[in-house]
C-alpha cells in the first residue's frame, strides 16, 4: 500500500526554516564570490609587488599590448610593499612576466600593463617581485605637493637664514663667499616674489582640481574621438573609391569634350544663330499666337457638328437664284452657298 506524502503545511517548520536559511546563506556566498565562478567571473587572480600604488585603484583595467584582459581586484600593504591582486582572463601570464603601473589619460587615470614573459605559467600564489615591476611618476601629484610645500615655507625667515649664513662665512675664501652671496640674493628674490608664487601655485592647484573633476568627461571625449577615427578608418576604402571614380569621371568628360569639340562647335554656333533669329522675331511670334487663337476657336466650332460641317460664303450667287436653289431640301449634296439647316 502506497504511502501518502504529508501536505506542506503539516511539515515541521523548524526543518523548513533551517533548509531555507542554508539556501539563502549559499546564495549570499555565491553572490560575494561571483567573480570566482567559472561561467560568471572566470579568469585567474595573480599578484604583483610595487614600491608604491601610484594612484592605482580597484577595477582599473589590466592590459596586455594595449588590449584589456582583466581588472585590478584589490590593493594592500604587505612588508613595506604594495601588493596588487589582479584578475586575467583569456591571456597567458608567464613565470617571468613584468608588470607596470602606467598612466592611461592625461588626467591621471591609471592601468596595469602586463608583459607576459617566460616559458612556464606564473603561479597565482607567487607574486611578481619588485625587480620586475615599475611605478610611474605622477606629474599632477608632484605639482600639488609642490604648491602645498611652498605654501608652508616662510620665505622671509629663509632669506634671513641665508643672510646670516653669508655673514658667518664672510671671512672664508672668495669662492665660498661668492656662492653664499648668490644664495642670499636668490633667497631675497624668492622672498620678493612670495605672493606671486603663492598665487601661481594656488591657480595651478585649481587647474589640477578642475581637470580631476572633469576626468570622466575628458575620458569620454577621447573615447568618442577614437570611435570617430575608427569609423573614418572603416570608411577609408569607400572614400578612396569615391575620389578615384570622380577623378576617372572628370578624365572621361575631358576626353569626351576633346573628341567632340569639332562637332560641338558648329552645332553650338548654329544654335546661337537660331536663338538670335528667335530673339529678333519674338514680338512677331507673340502677335501670331495671339491672332491664331480666334481662328482656332471658330474652326473648332465649325467642325463640332459631327460627320459634316457648316460653311457659308456670302454673296457667292444672287439672292433670288439662291433662294430657288436652296428651296429644294431634297437635293444632295446641297448647292454651294446653302447650309444644311436650310438657313443662311
Amino acid at each position: 500500500m502506497a504511502r501518502h506524502s504529508k501536505p506542506f503545511r503539516d511539515r515541521n517548520p523548524v526543518v523548513i526554516g533551517a533548509i531555507s536559511l542554508a539556501v539563502i546563506a549559499a546564495l549570499v556566498l555565491l553572490a560575494f564570490n561571483a567573480q570566482s565562478l567559472p561561467l560568471i567571473g572566470g579568469g585567474t587572480v595573480y599578484k604583483a609587488q610595487f614600491s608604491e600604488a601610484a594612484g592605482l585603484q580597484p577595477d582599473d583595467p589590466v592590459r596586455v599590448a594595449g588590449v584589456k584582459v582583466g581588472k585590478v581586484e584589490s590593493l594592500s600593504l604587505e612588508h613595506g610593499a604594495v601588493m596588487v591582486e589582479f584578475r586575467v582572463k583569456d591571456a597567458f601570464v608567464g613565470d617571468q612576466s613584468e608588470a607596470a603601473i602606467k598612466i592611461e589619460t592625461v588626467l591621471g587615470a591609471k592601468y596595469l600593463a602586463l608583459v607576459p614573459r617566460g616559458q612556464g605559467e606564473l603561479d597565482p600564489d607567487s607574486p611578481i617581485p619588485l625587480s620586475r615591476t615599475a611605478s610611474p611618476y605622477d606629474v599632477v601629484e608632484a605639482f600639488a605637493d609642490l604648491s602645498t610645500t611652498i605654501d608652508q615655507i616662510d620665505t622671509t625667515q629663509l632669506a634671513n637664514s641665508f643672510e646670516v649664513l653669508s655673514q658667518t662665512f664672510s671671512n672664508t675664501p672668495d669662492d665660498v663667499r661668492t656662492s653664499l652671496q648668490g644664495l642670499s640674493r636668490l633667497s631675497e628674490t624668492i622672498a620678493s616674489r612670495d605672493q606671486q608664487l603663492k598665487t601661481l601655485m594656488a591657480a595651478t592647484r585649481q587647474v589640477t582640481q578642475v581637470l580631476s573633476d572633469r576626468n570622466g568627461e575628458f575620458t569620454q571625449l577621447i573615447v568618442d574621438s577614437n570611435t570617430l577615427l575608427q569609423e573614418v578608418q572603416k570608411r577609408r576604402q569607400l572614400i578612396d573609391s569615391i575620389l578615384t571614380n570622380t577623378q576617372k569621371l572628370s578624365t572621361q568628360l575631358s576626353g569626351l569634350v576633346a573628341d567632340n569639340r569639332e562637332a560641338l562647335t558648329p552645332a553650338l554656333q548654329q544654335l546661337g544663330a537660331v536663338t538670335d533669329i528667335l530673339e529678333r522675331n519674338r514680338s512677331a511670334l507673340g502677335e501670331t499666337v495671339n491672332k491664331l487663337a480666334p481662328f482656332v476657336r471658330v474652326f473648332t466650332n465649325t467642325l463640332g457638328n459631327g460627320r459634316w460641317f457648316d460653311s457659308f460664303v456670302e454673296n457667292l450667287i444672287p439672292g433670288v437664284l439662291g433662294s430657288a436653289l436652296c428651296g429644294g431640301a431634297s437635293q444632295t449634296p446641297l448647292p454651294v452657298g446653302c447650309s444644311s439647316g436650310g438657313g443662311n
